[in-house]
């Protein structure tokens, strides 16, 4: 059941102007700065305390960036980042090791995530060491509870990773996750490297979890339809940048913006669908995403919009030279599109 989350005072991170660009330099020895990938540039959104925000985009779009800004994984460029009301990004050293322990990450690979050189229990145990939350004897028992948790053997504490399936290790990079009790978890595309049916209980444990505990979530995926199963709110990113972001039952209902329209529409239906949904076209975009080191002038998503031509037409607004203002269309519905 999904939580009441209309309180909008009641934001557990706030994420205002965020920027996370990497450089290109030139040279071997004398290496000049030449250019930036702009991964992330300029996102502003909060999640509230309890909700899940899904978080979805082609490949390359900047959403697992986010995630890792945010958690301070990478040093952003530019922008904020409050948690809990305090600023993350001033923090150093000893005061952001403490706050990690209020936030952790469920990360995409689970084969690649997971030292193959520990054990589950070390694995999973580290964290309670780290943050001397439990030693010895304890921390056994509660790595043997968190494993119980997340659906594992309690006895496999002395198991290796490569004994285990890609859904049995997700499950102990979940155990990991839970160890140091957070608060906020982004889960980085947790599923897409697991067979379908897995998918499915993953999905289902995260929500479990959820409920249990009182986790916000990150939801980073691919998948719009589990997108729209387990978020409250969803946003959808394009080239460094969030062009529309609602309540999940609001963007498919309603989506206004032309990218999140063609998303959508590449979605396949399931037989007998509604006929709302039946007489849906098929959006299908030309070109390929342009380069987050040069990207457009104007709208980013400008060189494969099929409206272009509509703004310019119904607005005068050349989209090539105007970039589109990120802004609240209807209550909780903001788009970034020079059709509105």
């Amino acid at each position: 059941m999904k939580q009441d989350i209309s309180n909008p005072s009641d934001n557990l991170v706030e994420v205002r102007d965020l920027k996370m660009y990497f450089p290109i330099t030139k040279g071997i020895i004398f290496q000049r700065h030449v250019g930036d990938i702009k991964a992330v540039d300029g996102l502003n959104f909060s999640i509230k305390r309890g909700e899940t925000l899904g978080m979805v985009g082609e490949s390359g779009c900047g959403k697992s960036t986010t995630g890792r800004a945010i958690l301070q994984l990478y040093q952003p460029t530019a922008g904020t980042v409050k948690f809990q009301g305090t600023e993350l990004t001033t923090l150093k050293g000893g005061e952001m090791r403490k706050m990690r322990r209020h936030m952790q990450m469920i990360f995409q690979d689970p084969y690649a995530s997971l030292n193959p050189r520990m054990t589950v229990g070390s694995i999973v145990g580290e964290p309670l060491e780290v943050h001397s939350i439990a030693s010895g004897k304890a921390r056994k028992e509660r790595v043997k509870e968190l494993l119980d948790i997340v659906g594992l053997n309690p006895y496999f504490i002395n198991r290796y990773p490569h004994e285990f399936s890609g859904g049995q290790r997700q499950r102990i990079g979940i155990a990991r996750a839970l160890a140091v009790e957070p608060d906020f978890i982004v889960c980085d595309e947790p599923i897409s490297a697991l067979d379908v049916s897995i998918q499915a209980q993953v999905i289902n444990l995260l929500e479990e979890l959820q409920e249990r505990m009182g986790l916000t979530y990150l939801f980073i995926a691919h998948d719009l339809a589990v997108v729209r199963h387990i978020s409250d709110r969803i946003a959808v990113m394009y080239l460094g940048k969030i062009v529309e972001l609602t309540d999940r039952i609001e963007l498919y209902r309603n989506p206004m913006h032309p990218y999140t329209e063609a998303l959508l529409s590449a979605i396949p239906l399931p037989d007998p669908i509604a006929e709302m949904e039946r007489e849906k076209k098929r959006v299908i975009l030309q070109g390929d995403v342009p380069s987050p080191a040069n990207p457009p002038k104007g709208c980013n998503f400008c060189t494969r919009c099929p409206a272009i031509q509509r703004a310019k037409k119904e607005k005068g607004i050349d989209c090539t030279v105007v970039e589109p203002e990120f802004k609240e269309l209807q209550p909780g519905h903001w788009v970034a599109c020079n059709l509105y």
